[in-house]
C-alpha cells in the first residue's frame, strides 16, 4: 500500500502580512511550476502559522486557482488567527455563490 504523500506550503515564505491582488497573483505564478510534481494521490497542504494578515484579494489570486485545480485535495492547517479564518470563509462563501 503506498502511503499518501502532502505537498506542505509554508504560507509565510511570501511574506507574513499578504495584502495586495498583484502580489497574491505573482505568489502564485511564482509557486506554479512545483504544481507540475504532484502525484495524484498526493494533497496540498496549506500552512498559515506564522500568518499576521491574510487578505481576500491575495488568498483569492493564491488559494482560489489551488482549490479549482485541486478541490478537497486542499488541505489548510493552522488557520486559527482570525485574520485568515475571515478570509477562508469569504472564499468558501463565494464559491457557493
Amino acid at each position: 500500500m503506498h502511503k499518501i504523500k502532502n505537498m506542505k506550503i509554508d504560507i509565510s515564505k511570501f511574506g507574513t502580512t499578504l495584502i495586495s491582488r498583484p502580489s497574491g497573483k505573482e505568489a502564485f505564478l511564482a509557486f506554479k511550476s512545483n504544481l507540475v510534481n504532484i502525484v495524484k494521490s498526493e494533497t496540498i497542504e496549506l500552512d498559515f502559522e506564522k500568518i499576521s494578515v491574510l487578505a481576500p484579494a491575495w488568498a483569492d489570486e493564491f488559494i482560489t486557482p489551488l482549490v479549482r485545480i485541486y478541490g478537497k485535495k486542499v488541505l489548510f492547517l493552522n488557520t486559527e488567527n482570525p485574520s485568515v479564518q475571515a478570509t477562508l470563509n469569504i472564499l468558501k462563501k463565494s464559491k457557493e455563490s
